[in-house]
């Protein structure tokens, strides 16, 4: 059973093992955006498989691995298969998680057609912790490396995303994308869905792609996502009513908002599951600023409310593209209102 895959080839694998899934998957990798790619596409195929189950743990050193123990041997009442997600953000699981990794390994080489998938998810790991106990068991599965994309390597993997949706243009702009994203793979990926917004398929010439990625208007939409995120009802009403009344595109304006609503959620999630916040937020690039804004918005929506406001999301942009959402307003511009003020005036009186 021991492999080990490239992040790029694992959806070929995963698409050749024709919904036979091993037992146990190691994820390994400090690229946010490529980490999470991965997960889905194996969520992805557990769902194909049957797998309509899942549960998720973040773990550390100082966690109670017991509790982990007890998830792999308890039973679905409806006889349910799962996926079992361990996420060690620290790569540190402590001897009691050592241990506890190690016998899961263990367990996972006797099974053929396993009822619960476990996928362990870890940074990359130096060499003296891939060669400890516990990292050397769970090779005996099938482990994903997660490499990074070097500055030499971004303007040809920007190319191949766009070619995902069906658009291209010429290396000198490929180059020039690189040096505006710096070297930040999630940046280069929000530009790219952002022309895949703005353009129809085929060739984009180098104005456009310029024009788009330096629109002031683009730092409306991040006004929007500020305002949103301290809880400044006036200004995020006023922010959206002005977007609108200036032409903006609103899928620009849901991706702002909407991928921003996804990233808490992800964060949210961690921090119910007793997850290093802080190092969460480091992995999804935010800092500074936005980080302290992010925060506020944490504590003002309840952690059970953002898979709700991630859902809502999915529905403004149902009805952006014509499509009617039971209970939802057909005004697409006042339903991405709505979603908005879902995280600006969560915890205020009558909100």
């Amino acid at each position: 059973m021991a492999q080990t895959l490239d992040a790029d080839r694992f959806p070929d694998y995963l698409q050749r093992a024709g919904g036979r899934l091993a037992p146990l998957y190691t994820i390994s990798g400090d690229e946010p955006l490529l980490v999470t790619e991965t997960m889905d596409a194996l969520r992805a195929a557990a769902r194909a498989a049957g797998y309509t189950d899942r549960t998720t743990m973040v773990m550390d050193a100082r966690s109670d691995w017991s509790a982990v123990m007890a998830a792999t041997q308890s039973v679905s009442l409806f006889g349910d298969r799962r996926i079992l997600e361990l996420k060690i953000p620290t790569g540190k699981p402590g001897k009691a998680g050592a241990d506890t990794l190690v016998k899961l390994a263990g367990q996972a080489q006797d099974q053929a057609d396993p009822d619960t998938v476990l996928v362990i998810g870890l940074p990359r790991l130096d060499k003296a912790t891939r060669d400890s106990r516990w990292a050397l068991a769970l090779a005996a599965g099938v482990t994903v490396d997660v490499g990074a994309v070097d500055r030499n390597r971004l303007p040809a993997w920007i190319g191949a995303r766009l070619a995902r949706q069906k658009q291209q243009t010429d290396n000198a702009t490929l180059q020039w994308m690189a040096d505006k994203v710096e070297g930040n793979l999630l940046a280069a990926h929000q530009e790219i869905l952002k022309l895949g917004l703005l353009y129809p398929e085929g060739a984009l010439a180098a104005e456009d792609v310029e024009r788009a990625v330096l629109n002031v208007a683009r730092y409306d939409v991040f006004g929007l996502r500020d305002a949103m995120l301290a809880g400044d009802v006036g200004r995020t009403v006023r922010m959206l009513d002005g977007l609108r009344a200036e032409g903006e595109a609103l899928p620009l304006v849901l991706w702002a908002v909407g991928e921003e609503i996804r990233i808490l959620a992800r964060v949210a999630e961690a921090r119910a599951n007793g997850g290093d916040t802080g190092a969460v937020m480091r992995r999804l690039r935010i800092f500074g600023a936005h980080e302290k804004l992010a925060l506020q918005a944490l504590g003002r929506v309840p952690a059970r409310a953002w898979p709700a406001a991630v859902q809502h999301a999915h529905e403004v942009d149902r009805i952006i593209k014509g499509l009617p959402v039971p209970g939802r307003l057909a005004d697409p511009w006042e339903e991405m209102t709505r979603l908005a003020l879902r995280v600006a005036a969560a915890g205020r009186r009558g909100a």
